[in-house]
């Protein structure tokens, strides 16, 4: 699964059979949550169904977001 990585896991993403899972975390799901309605969502994870545009300035946001927040633990 790739990893973009500094000081703990910041986010992480896998292709499946019906969509890609984008994994930032739960304080990034908690903080964009209002924004990924109609998505599903996990403590930590994303949904991306495939029979859907994906919403790329949100994913840009949220990845940025996990880049610049300050090391917590690793997820």
């Amino acid at each position: 699964m790739p990893t973009y990585w500094k000081k703990v896991n910041r986010i992480q993403f896998a292709a499946f059979k019906n969509h890609i899972g984008l994994y930032p975390g739960p304080e990034a799901v908690e903080a964009f949550a209002r924004r990924l309605q109609g998505f599903k969502i996990s403590k930590g994870s994303i949904q991306l169904p495939y029979d859907r545009p994906l919403p790329l300035e949100l994913i840009g946001e949220i990845s940025k977001w996990r880049w610049e927040a300050p090391p917590k633990e690793n997820h």
